[in-house]
């Protein structure tokens, strides 16, 4: 039988096999298979903007041109975003080899050499040549400054032959992209032999010297291309003045070496000013170390812009501030303070300490205008905490703030640590609190009290209305309890809380000594776990009303008298029955405790009488049977009761006699 099965299960899966490669070979599921194939869409059919946009340009790259998208892009589905095969000039390079755009050459120009083709040049089609997204000297001034080759006299090599007649557009061997060799490069345009030539320079051998020594290669505001400052020899024809006759065996030498050529011309006490300290450079004859002797872009000669040429020598003073000395970074910048060649006072200053920082900035006078002015400003010592130069502190101060400080009041800095100290003092900020040059308060604060504090505690010593304020408080003298600087005592009290409360409140401590009964908060000096020390809208300077206060800390009884029957006195005020500082009674009870129960129940009534068995309430004490706070019985019976005791048969155990 299980052979038979078997067969018979073998037979049904050839069977079933069989019915499923007609059905699929039929000519309806052939035809529908077919149906479901995709035509594949060119990149146009959905990019129809760029069609629109590149296709009718003159000059298209190859790729876009043969609809070859792909020789550039990875394809991209419904990712909407550029997919190159390669980054930057990588990509490029695949079909532009590096030795054909240049790279192997020394000199490069920057855009190839970073990989930004497509800086100069658009990637799918142009109606410029070499699909260039502008012609001419336009493509160039998309990086550089157009301004320096449009001065009213322009090189005719640009106008004609725009960058191009002169510079290489991807590489070069010689510096700056240059074609050719620089004076090789001007005299294939310019005849040195020519007369007009020999004539405009003195017939001096100038095809053998650098032509950028005098004449700017693109364009000036001067004739035949001399630079904005030119020697006056220079601009004379005058070579001779300086160097050797034109026909002499070296027709470049000069006459004389250094500022001996210079003072040839140049009056050097004239120079100095009646100064006696000399700038390095001058009194050394290096007058080129400054100046070009032909002709330069910078008045007065000088051999680089501004303050560079400073820094050369002075490196520390052209580092990089993060507040820099106006008169530094503008206008004349260091020719405003210093003189370039001598001076009559130290470090070639124009003047001296106050009378130099007046020029710009309002400097004191003879007499203080101030009560209490800051010595070193009313001396005039601006540079004993302003650096000239520019810092990296605020206000171009030297160090930070409190280490400038530090350098006269030494004795500040020790006795301004502790455990808690002023946020101002601790970032270094002294002049959060104190004018720099002077003030009409006291040790120079910019303002006395809670007028000084409210500059950052604005909403603490906003007055309460409606409160009650601590007198010291009131009257805005912080200082009373707070240390300016620093404290070892929590909070910069300037001393401990209970020391401090204690120098006004001196019947409360006199009580603490001699009491039996302590609320620790009130032993310990913690003041302030009660009372506001500022000012608050509840008397007392409490922090909240009772019994609320109180069941902050006993949070058992709050808990108790929540859930359980309360002592109507306790529900309502704690001080009802406690004082809260300290007591001659044991659980800082205000009185003896039968006589406090007496305040409100009529300790002779008959009533109370019997419901005591008689007791002499002076033997009594209530505290015994009641809890005081709450209970889960009306009569306040404590939880635990001796079983006589709550069926009030006392007498099972006591002997009790009528009174």
């Amino acid at each position: 039988m299980q052979n038979f099965g078997a067969r018979q299960h073998r037979a049904t899966g050839i069977l079933l096999a069989i019915c499923i490669a007609l059905v699929w070979l039929a000519p309806g599921v052939t035809s529908a298979a077919q149906k479901r194939s995709f035509k594949k869409k060119e990149c146009l059919d959905c990019h129809q903007d760029f069609a629109g946009k590149y296709l009718q340009l003159k000059d298209l790259h190859p790729g876009v041109k043969d609809s070859n998208c792909e020789s550039c892009h990875l394809r991209h589905g419904l990712v909407g975003k550029l997919l190159l095969k390669e980054e930057g000039n990588q990509l490029c390079i695949g079909c532009h080899s590096a030795e054909s755009i240049g790279l192997d050459k020394p000199q490069v120009h920057t855009a190839l050499q970073h990989g930004k083709c497509t800086s100069c040049h658009d990637p799918h089609g142009s109606n410029g040549s070499h699909l260039l997204k502008a012609e001419g000297a336009e493509a160039c001034y998309t990086c550089h400054d157009r301004k320096a080759f449009e001065k009213p006299v322009v090189h005719a090599a640009i106008t004609q032959g725009g960058c191009a007649a002169c510079h290489a557009a991807h590489s070069s061997g010689q510096p700056n992209l240059l074609i050719e060799p620089k004076t090789e490069l001007c005299l294939s345009c310019h005849d040195a032999g020519e007369a007009g030539f020999k004539k405009a320079h003195e017939s001096y051998p100038v095809e053998k010297a650098d032509c950028t020594t005098c004449h700017d290669p693109h364009s000036t505001v001067g004739e035949k291309l001399l630079k904005t400052s030119v020697h006056p020899p220079v601009a004379e024809a005058s070579c001779d003045s300086c160097h050797a006759d034109a026909t002499s065996e070296k027709p470049f030498a000069v006459m004389a070496e250094g500022s001996d050529l210079c003072f040839t011309c140049h009056d050097e006490a004239g120079l100095k000013g009646g100064g006696d300290v000399v700038h390095a450079p001058f009194g050394e004859g290096m007058c080129l170390s400054c100046h070009d002797p032909h002709d330069s872009q910078r008045e007065k000669l000088l051999a680089r812009k501004g303050n560079d040429l400073c820094v050369e020598c002075h490196e520390d003073k052209g580092k990089k501030v993060a507040y820099g000395h106006p008169a530094l970074t503008e206008g004349d910048g260091c020719l405003s303070c210093h003189a370039p060649h001598a001076s009559k006072g130290p470090s070639l200053l124009l003047a001296q300490d106050a009378e130099l920082c007046s020029a710009c900035h309002e400097t004191p006078g003879p007499e203080p205008t101030v009560k209490t002015p800051h010595p070193p400003y009313q001396e005039g010592m601006c540079t004993s905490c302003h650096d000239p130069h520019g810092s990296d502190f605020k206000a171009m101060l030297k160090e930070r703030a409190d280490a400038v400080c530090y350098e006269c009041h030494t004795e500040a800095q020790a006795s301004f640590q502790g455990t808690d100290v002023h946020q101002p003092v601790l970032v270094g900020n002294c002049i959060a609190c104190h004018a720099p040059h002077g003030s009409d308060q006291p040790s120079i604060l910019k303002e006395t009290g809670a007028k000084l504090c409210g500059t950052c505690h604005e909403d603490l010593v906003k007055p309460e209305p409606g409160g009650v304020a601590h007198p010291p408080f009131e009257e805005g003298d912080c200082l009373t309890c707070h240390a300016p600087h620093a404290s070892n005592v929590s909070g910069m009290l300037m001393e401990p809380q209970g020391d401090l409360c204690g120098e006004c409140h001196s019947d409360l401590t006199g009580a603490l000594t001699s009491d039996t009964s302590r609320h620790p908060p009130a032993a310990q000096g913690k003041c302030t776990a009660c009372h506001s020390p500022h000012q608050s809208k509840l008397g007392h300077l409490l922090l909240a009303q009772s019994p609320d206060l109180c069941i902050a800390c006993h949070k058992d009884i709050g808990e108790k008298m929540q859930s359980e029957v309360a002592h109507p006195p306790a529900a309502r005020d704690c001080l009802r029955c406690h004082s809260p500082h300290s007591s001659a009674q044991a659980r800082l009870l205000a009185k003896p405790a039968t006589a406090l129960c007496g305040e409100c129940h009529g300790l002779q009534d008959a009533a109370f009488s019997k419901a005591h068995l008689g007791i002499d309430p002076g033997a009594m004490n209530c505290t015994s049977c009641h809890s005081p706070h709450a209970s889960k019985d009306p009569r306040l019976f404590k939880d635990v009761e001796h079983p006589p005791f709550a069926a009030g048969s006392c007498e099972e155990c006591h002997d009790v006699a009528p009174r």
